[in-house]
């Protein structure tokens, strides 16, 4: 059984990474048109790292929770097949859980890109728009991430996946935001069964063969020791 598994904030939020829609989170002090957008950078690029630099400093302060280390268990120990994790999420506590491998559509924080040619490296804990490039020396450092009207990362490598998958699970994901919201779909047309685990319905478009919902961190331990079980 090939499984692929999408993971969203929800499955980071109770480690105390704010989502998109939390009342007093970090994001909602600051508007996404400005740090969050291409557009945004051009116009303020100090004020688009303040931001990504106060993201980091929450990610570096927080810790995986139960939800990260089952799916880590759960990729590095199911022997009935290829388990691919997916993950909408720029922090690392997959990888912090022991997950041995992640697909990152939308970026990491603890990566830079240079705006200039494209290269990219491990992002220190603070860093500036006039930050030199390491391999070309240009002033146009930015984070590594995938920024709304830009094309998410790893696209057709995630098609293939879909295509072949068997089990489709998204995990703490709204469900609203395109084209991740399309992959239960895609997964549905390959001949997947697909499985929601969030905190609540999601907005996805097409019902879900089966739902399960409630915090992360108890649901999605349960699936996976039932999954280890097989």
């Amino acid at each position: 059984m090939n499984i692929v598994i999408l993971t969203g904030a929800g499955i980071s939020a109770e480690s105390g990474l704010g989502t998109f829609r939390d009342k007093d989170g970090l994001w909602t002090r600051y508007d996404l048109n400005d740090v969050a957008t291409p557009e945004g950078f051009a116009r303020d690029p100090a004020l688009v790292h303040e931001f990504y630099n106060a993201r980091r400093a929450n990610c570096r302060d927080a810790a995986p929770n139960s939800a990260h280390a089952a799916l880590a268990r759960l990729q590095r120990g199911f022997a009935g097949g290829r388990v691919s994790i997916v993950t909408q999420n720029v922090d690392d506590l997959h990888e912090r859980a022991g997950t041995p491998e992640v697909i990152h559509m939308h970026g990491e924080l603890a990566r830079a890109l240079c705006a200039a040619c494209g290269h990219r490296w491990p992002a220190p804990d603070v860093m500036a728009h006039d930050d030199p490039c390491p391999a070309c020396a240009a002033p146009a450092t930015r984070p590594d991430i995938v920024w709304f009207g830009e094309f998410p990362y790893h696209m057709d490598r995630i098609a293939e996946l879909l295509a072949a998958c068997d089990l489709f699970v998204s995990i703490g994901t709204s469900g609203n935001v395109y084209p991740a919201a399309g992959f239960a779909e895609e997964a549905r047309i390959a001949g997947a069964r697909t499985l929601e685990l969030n905190l609540e319905p999601s907005e996805a478009r097409l019902p879900f063969d089966e739902a399960r919902h409630g915090p992360a961190t108890r649901i999605v331990p349960d699936w996976v020791q039932q999954m280890l079980r097989r």
